[in-house]
């Protein structure tokens, strides 16, 4: 297999605004080159803008949200989020491995890892088994030193200035 062929493992990582919507940009560059993609949301239930958008313009999108709308605790989650969680790994899981999509994104699988809502060793388990062709992007903060050391590519967002702070609410379009 040559190197362009072989499937990626990247991850998007870091305290800044932009993780979610740099995947869904990756998405976008991979569909135009003809790409399936499966975006699989953990520890999200509200269908914000991009999801809204792949739904209704991009159908060689599949988005699948795995949460609730609402906050998850880091220091003690709900039992239905840790079930939900476990749920869309176990969806993760069947989707790689049944090669169906060129693409999948774990979005904020890092943070339901920090939060123990899913083992690190089962997300590192299923990175070194899938597919060699099928491209596989991590998202959200507090991605781990191994999850960081077997990817081939990891960008990290840092956050310097956030309008929220000057006092900025939410903004559809912006935040959601």
């Amino acid at each position: 297999m040559t190197a362009a062929k072989r499937g990626l493992v990247m991850v998007i990582t870091g305290d800044g605004k932009g993780k979610t919507t740099a995947a869904f940009g990756q998405a976008l560059r991979a569909v135009g080159q003809g790409y399936s993609v499966c975006i699989i949301q953990f520890m999200k239930g509200r269908k914000y803008g991009e999801v809204l958008a792949a739904e209704k313009y991009l159908p060689a999108i599949t988005v699948i949200q795995s949460g609730l709308d609402s906050f998850v605790m880091r220091d003690s989650p709900a039992k239905e989020d840790i079930a939900l969680a476990r749920q869309g790994f176990a969806k993760a899981q069947e989707i790689i491995l049944g090669k169906r999509y060129d693409m999948v994104i774990l979005d904020e699988i890092n943070v339901a890892v920090d939060f123990n809502l899913i083992s690190e060793q089962a997300v590192l388990e299923l990175i070194h088994n899938k597919p060699p062709a099928v491209d596989l992007l991590l998202t959200g903060r507090y991605a781990s030193a191994k999850i960081r050391e077997i990817a081939d590519t990891v960008s990290e967002i840092a956050e310097i200035k956030h309008h929220y702070y000057a006092g900025v609410r939410e903004r559809a379009g912006i935040e959601y």
